[in-house]
């Protein structure tokens, strides 16, 4: 559906996009056959949450059984073996959201709507949802930011003048289809052999914290992974309250897609408790902390999210914010996001913050839209939100960071080829007298090209697969070295 069809669909108070406050609802789980004798009390357990977890296609059947048919299954076993780049790792609060207001019948009766799910669309794909013609760009990397290359220690990401990504765990409590450290995070998949780090995690923070120490242009420090809610509370408390006593810290950031997906983890009274001796030692520091969470479609966001995110609020965290990916078949049109903004925002008190184009990782295509597309939703989703709280479309280009998408020096519409420039230097480029002068480049998705732009890149481009993956091992290969440096 085009940008265009979308705004026309909703013409009946005058609006294209017509707002109406909608009540956050948790789907019935017992509609699911596996589910169908599970308590209240169970659901609210994060010990239930985490141990019924969907890890493969088995426990799929054992959970749907047959109202979805075995088509699905089969796409599924296919995608796994042959395109996936994260395992499969689904909490019952996640998968509880896909299909949500389906009729469930006789067999076979999920299966459509299933296949049409938004959530399922980036946390189950199949072989079928991806491109057969560039189903990874001739620019995809594993790492497409080059994270790792501007490691200052390990795991840690020195990108922008004043912040920092600590990447604390490579972990998560859910597995996105489109992660961006696919690299890393995760088990291994049959397409994807994960790096793992060297360091013991004690000699890893260690040495964050004391680049961190001796490093006092930093005022900002992002805290991620994988994902905070993995790691146990009490030396995630320690990691944060070591940062606090660093006088040039002044934000620090907590980045968990759990707040969404496992709500239940930021329930607990421990966690409460923590983050509010946290919130409470920043306060008096004059520091301010936030948790980034990461939802992407409206029926992500249920009352048990709001109850998390609220939680939060009460223990003393200054926002909560979200930062969504753009995803083809998710949320990209008008409608979807702004369905996803006013449900955060009126449901969860959850702050539209990003929502950023999806990375150039392999078999990422028919996810990613281009640099125009993402330029039109940008206009079309603006007027309907308070300014504060009316998120930037964002793409993050390699070697640069964060641009808003109408930032862009120079785009070749026809070849998908957008130019960009930045105003600073990353840690990388601090030895090599860069100038600043230096343009870098992001592609569009062939597929969305005009003909002549596809004929290029079909003159142009590496359609030889099997020198698409002796590239990915190559760049495994110079990553591990780099990793065994540390």
């Amino acid at each position: 559906m085009s940008i265009e069809t979308s705004l026309s669909l909703g013409l009946d108070n005058g609006q294209p996009y017509p707002y109406q406050r909608v009540e956050l609802v948790e789907p019935d789980w017992t509609r699911f056959p596996g589910w169908k004798d599970v308590t209240a009390e169970q659901w609210a357990s994060v010990q239930w949450q985490r141990a019924h977890c969907v890890k493969n296609v088995k426990q799929l059947r054992e959970l749907l059984g047959d109202l979805v048919d075995d088509r699905f299954y089969a796409d599924l076993e296919r995608d796994q073996a042959e395109r996936a780049t994260m395992s499969m790792l689904v909490p019952p609060q996640m998968m509880n959201t896909m299909a949500p207001h389906a009729a469930v019948g006789g067999p076979g009766s999920l299966t459509d709507a299933f296949y049409a799910d938004p959530v399922r669309h980036y946390m189950i794909p199949v072989f079928s949802d991806r491109r057969t013609d560039w189903s990874s760009h001739p620019h995809a990397t594993r790492d497409s930011l080059h994270e790792h290359d501007m490691w200052v220690a390990e795991g840690l990401t020195h990108r922008y003048p004043t912040k920092v990504l600590a990447e604390l765990l490579p972990t998560c409590p859910q597995y996105c289809g489109h992660c961006t450290r696919m690299d890393l995070v995760g088990n291994s998949t049959p397409t994807v052999e994960k790096l793992k780090f060297v360091a013991k995690p004690t000699d890893r923070l260690a040495s964050m914290m004391d680049y961190l120490r001796r490093t006092p242009s930093v005022r900002d420090v992002v805290v991620s992974g994988g994902d905070v809610a993995n790691m146990p509370w009490a030396r995630l408390e320690d990691f944060l309250t070591r940062v606090l006593e660093i006088d040039n810290i002044r934000d620090i950031r907590l980045a968990t897609k759990a707040l969404v997906g496992l709500p239940q983890h930021w329930l607990q009274p421990e966690v409460q408790e923590g983050m509010a001796r946290v919130a409470g030692i920043a306060r008096s520091r004059g520091v301010s902390i936030a948790i980034h969470t990461h939802a992407n479609h409206a029926n992500s966001i249920t009352p048990l999210v709001a109850e998390a995110s609220r939680a939060m609020l009460d223990a003393g965290v200054r926002d909560v914010r979200n930062q969504g990916v753009l995803l083809n078949g998710v949320n990209a049109d008008p409608h979807a996001l702004l369905d996803l903004c006013f449900a955060l925002l009126d449901g969860a008190q959850i702050m539209p913050y990003y929502f950023y184009m999806c990375d150039m990782i392999p078999y990422s295509e028919h996810w990613r839209v281009s640099v125009g597309d993402a330029q039109r939703l940008q206009h079309h989703i603006m007027g309907y939100l308070p300014g504060f709280a009316t998120p930037r479309i964002v793409c993050d280009v390699p070697f640069v960071g964060k641009r808003w998408v109408h930032q862009l020096a120079s785009y070749d519409e026809v070849r998908g080829i957008s130019h960009w420039t930045k105003n600073y230097r990353t840690s990388i480029e601090m030895d090599e007298g860069h100038d600043m002068s230096s343009t870098y480049e992001y592609y569009d998705p062939i597929h969305t090209l005009p003909a002549e732009g596809q004929a290029w890149w079909a003159e142009h481009g590496d359609l030889d697969t099997s020198a698409l993956k002796a590239a990915e091992v190559a760049e495994a290969s110079r990553r591990m070295a780099a990793l065994q440096a540390y």
